[in-house]
């Protein structure tokens, strides 16, 4: 098993929380209560799953929670770089259309300054 790794870095407008290893039932409530340390009110977040090479359904789980989470706060989550195990969790369950993936961290960092979902522009 690759252990789970964790970073942030602050962007105009949120931040990018990058995710490593491998997601699942014994690591799954580290990512969500870093995100949670992360997250600003009225921020975006964006994780960079370049380097997410598993995810469980709990992973599956922490992901919806946070998208939520986020959400309620007045911010948008966005996805980069899904690999393809865990695209594959994404999309057998049918979440992978009710979140908002890109296929880099630079288009997801770029679409963070433009419009959100609602049709306001996200804060910085």
């Amino acid at each position: 098993m690759t252990p789970l790794t964790l970073s942030c870095h602050d962007l105009p407008g949120g931040v990018l929380v990058t995710v490593a290893g491998e997601l699942d039932s014994s690591n799954s409530q580290r990512l969500e209560s870093y995100a949670e340390r992360q997250r600003r009110p009225g921020a975006g977040m964006v994780l960079d799953l370049a380097g997410l090479t598993f995810m469980d359904s709990r992973g599956l789980h922490v992901l919806l929670r946070l998208n939520a989470a986020v959400l309620d706060q007045g911010g948008v989550l966005r996805l980069a770089a899904v690999q393809e195990l865990p695209a594959r969790v994404l999309q057998v369950t049918g979440v992978w259309s009710s979140l908002i993936v890109h296929a880099d961290v630079g288009e997801a960092v770029a679409a963070m300054g433009a419009q959100r979902p609602d049709g306001l522009r996200e804060s910085s």
